[in-house]
């Protein structure tokens, strides 16, 4: 088939949408096998979504399976599978992930003897591979199979038998008229964590980087979420499903890789240039019509295709050529553009040609079967040419028809009915009222409908000879084309999954830029050093809600301070000071740019923060033992290059255990000295600097936020500093929280009173009716006397006895 260019033409925006997508998402199922040994740890899963078998090679995890951990925190399976025999750390980790009511996923254990090594070879072999010839014997499948996986990755082999056992027994993806087919793999995947940065699930809600909001439309009750105001919901401008999940993919796993991190920037870079907006609105333009490939593909390895497959693929294809052909005139010095325009082959322009000189879209949807253009196939073309002739041919042999007729019968018509042929159709007769009164000589009675005989005839008979089953043919050659199709585009299949990967990274790029150019970011200067510096740095969703939103620089080194306390008063901005360096620091570890003038990024290795207590009676711990729980975990696992976010550590419990706990952490990281992170505390013990309990080193800095008072109303200034607070200013916030002024004066009073070591005396106030009682009393008695007695002395008994007890009662 020549590969004419002027074949390719651009789909119809009328053709039929595709719900596929949607459907195969709510019924995605991801299936995780695990086998630990010695210190090690080989795991696998199977997405049903898109029919992919992912693997991670045999890695080191320590005894508290923190590697599994995060990745379960990553895909969520809702089926884990393990060995029945097992080592005590899988045993252990599987009992608190069961008591964990939160995320309750289900716990598959199958006999050790399916997690055999020469099992699960011989279970991979038996899987339906549908990019394979249907040939291809075990034997041949060997060499295909070791270019795609590591068979020599023990631990991880085994955890694949296990998957593909339990697979198999659900009979996920398998067509149940065919219990000989194994389980279909569309491809093959490798994950892994390598150069990660370890962020926690606290972390994560704390940093508000995702949040999940009830959606509150009831035609999307069976989702039940959305995502509210989050960073990825910021961020996520992807014009493709499979762009937003590998931008979700990003945030779950920000990364230290320097070459990935400035290859994703160089990009950004590129787009967020001015003279480079047309071809970002080409490519978004182009993104929005690459459907989900693998679902294509599984569904075009089913018997009979729908229409809108074959519409989704062709403008899969059509629009990664046009990316293709932009990218193409685009730097090829930039990595990914340079991807884009080898790994786009010809192969794309085949298929989209192919697709495009066979498959008939109009006639297709109007008949809702895969119908074929013309000139295409010659026999078919005849057929349908003889079908088209019919209607006045059969007119013409039916005027024959009537001639040979009983003469009661006025009218006749000669029809076509598929897989039954010609027949002779005459209106039924006042006389004919049942079967044997239906019998004409020379005609074979068929059947009764409506009120309408229909018979077959000598002349029928002979249409039927001449020219046979003419749709059902015509259908079967179709179908014989459309396979011949179906197989030359399986062929090609490998070149479809690049075109997906790619387009699926060039949209979470563009979404990056576009989120840039929108809120003025600016890109981050990455560097393997020890250095933070935030240039006026701004908090990403913060600013998105307020009208003006005070910048603040952050810089954190050997020489300049890696532990900053942040003392101020209440309401001053500290916790969200805290955040913002938090979330800027994890949008650089993705490669996007952020919200500030200038930033330096030392690259990190975790960031940990002790901010949000995630209480749930289910948990069954103390919001101060959570809070415990978290600064154990940032005392533990931080390293020099970590940043640590501490909020006000040591608040849920008595004031001079909390000073305490707080303390000795402190001083515990500023003894590390290089292997100190960089850590941004939080606290409104001020007694912690004023009673000098920090150790002296240059690696501390104490800041505090501006404030300014105008008359009695305290102004916040938001701007950070270096310096102490001497005061919280509660009794300012009191007030303007609206709590009585009397109130917020004896609170001072009392304050004052224990600052400077006084005795705080009891407030001994009488109550309304005694206090009436009391005047009532002393105004009796004032009227009884007699003022003309020259032995009464006015001014002494006002003094003495009146004033008092007007002072006592007001």
């Amino acid at each position: 088939m020549s590969e004419d260019s002027n074949i390719l033409q651009e789909p119809e925006s009328r053709a039929v949408s595709i719900n596929e997508d949607v459907e195969d998402e709510g019924n995605r199922e991801i299936f995780l096998s695990v086998f630990v040994q010695q210190g090690q740890i080989g795991l696998s899963y199977y997405d049903s979504h898109d029919y992919s078998l992912h693997f991670m090679p045999d890695t080191m995890d320590n005894s508290d399976l923190h590697l599994l951990d995060r990745v379960i925190q990553e895909l969520s399976p809702n089926v884990i599978i393990t060995s029945a025999k097992q080592e005590h750390s899988l045993t252990q980790f599987i009992e608190k992930l069961e008591l964990n009511r939160e995320y309750t996923p289900e716990i598959v254990m199958f006999p050790n003897a399916n997690f055999g090594l020469e099992v699960s070879k011989q279970r991979l072999l038996s899987a339906h591979l549908p990019s394979l010839p249907p040939t291809i014997t075990e034997s041949e499948k060997i060499p295909y199979l070791s270019s795609c996986i590591p068979l020599d990755s023990v631990l991880m082999m085994r955890s694949i038998g296990g998957l593909l056992k339990c697979v198999e027994r659900r009979s996920v993806g398998l067509d149940l008229e065919d219990s000989s087919t194994g389980v279909p793999i569309l491809q093959f995947l490798t994950y892994t964590l390598k150069d990660v940065v370890y962020i926690d699930r606290d972390t994560y809600s704390a940093l508000q980087i995702f949040k999940s909001e009830l959606h509150p439309s009831v035609f999307k009750l069976h989702s039940g979420e959305k995502e509210g105001l989050s960073l990825y919901g910021v961020l996520n401008r992807c014009r493709s499903k499979f762009g937003s999940l590998l931008l979700r993919q990003w945030f779950h796993r920000p990364t230290r890789d320097l070459n990935i991190l400035k290859r994703r920037q160089e990009v950004i870079r590129f787009f967020t240039a001015p003279r480079n907006f047309a071809d970002l609105n080409t490519l978004q333009s182009c993104l929005r019509n690459i459907k989900n490939i693998s679902t294509l593909l599984h569904k075009m390895s089913s018997s009979n295709p729908k229409v809108a497959i074959w519409q989704g693929l062709y403008k899969t294809v059509y629009s990664a050529l046009c990316i293709r052909d932009t990218v193409r005139s685009m730097p090829q010095c930039i990595h990914l553009f340079s991807e884009i325009s080898q790994n786009f082959t010809d192969d794309l322009f085949y298929i989209a040609t192919y697709i495009s000189k066979v498959v008939d879209f109009e006639g297709s949807i109007a008949e809702n079967r895969f119908t074929v253009r013309p000139n295409v196939d010659p026999v078919i073309d005849e057929k349908k040419r003889k079908m088209m002739g019919l209607p006045d041919f059969l007119t013409d042999v039916a005027r024959a028809e009537l001639e040979n007729l009983d003469p009661r019968f006025s009218t006749c018509s000669i029809i076509y009915i598929p897989l039954i042929g010609f027949l002779l159709s005459v209106p039924r007769l006042p006389n004919m009222l049942d079967k044997q009164s239906f019998e004409i000589e020379g005609l074979d009675f068929i059947f009764l409908s409506k009120d309408q005989l229909h018979y077959r005839s000598t002349r029928t008979k002979e249409l039927d000879s001449m020219l046979g089953d003419l749709h059902c043919d015509t259908i079967d050659l179709e179908m014989a084309v459309m396979r011949k199709l179906q197989a030359s585009v399986l062929q090609r299949s490998d070149c479809l999954y690049k075109v997906m990967s790619l387009c699926a990274e060039l949209d979470c790029l563009i979404a990056l830029a576009q989120a840039s150019l929108d809120h003025g970011y600016c890109c981050p200067t990455l560097t393997p050093n020890h250095r933070l510096a935030l240039i006026e740095s701004r908090h990403p969703l913060l600013e998105l809600c307020t009208p003006v939103f005070v910048s603040n620089t952050y810089i954190s080194s050997e020489t300049e301070g890696k532990v900053k306390v942040i003392t101020g008063p209440n309401s001053s901005g500290k916790s969200i000071y805290l955040k913002q360096v938090g979330l800027i620091v994890f949008m650089a570890l993705i490669g996007s740019d952020v919200p500030a003038k200038e930033a330096e990024i030392g690259l990190v290795d975790g960031i940990f923060s002790r901010m949000h207590s995630r209480e749930s009676v289910s948990v069954g711990l103390s919001t101060f033992m959570i809070d415990v729980n978290q600064m154990t975990h940032s005392l533990n696992h931080s390293t020099g290059d970590s940043l640590v976010l501490v909020d006000e550590f040591g608040k849920g419990t008595n004031t001079v255990d909390g000073l305490s706990l707080l303390t000795a952490c402190l001083n515990h990281w500023l003894r590390r000295g290089p292997q100190c992170p960089h850590l941004l505390m939080s606290t409104c013990f001020h007694s912690l600097i004023q009673l000098g309990l920090l150790s002296d080193s240059p690696l501390l800095a104490l800041l505090t936020l501006e404030t300014a008072i105008e008359g009695e109303e305290l102004v916040f200034l938001y701007q950070v500093k270096n310096g102490i607070c001497q005061s919280s200013c509660a009794a300012n916030i009191a007030t303007l929280a609206g709590i009585p002024d009397d109130l917020v004066k004896r609170g001072v009073e009392v304050s004052e009173l224990y600052r400077t070591g006084r005795t705080i005396r009891k407030m001994d106030r009488q109550s309304s009716d005694e206090q009436y009682s009391r005047c009532v009393e002393e105004v009796e008695k004032f009227f009884s006397m007699d003022l003309d007695d020259p032995e009464l002395d006015l001014d002494t008994y006002l003094k003495d006895e009146v004033l008092p007890t007007l002072e006592e009662v007001l």
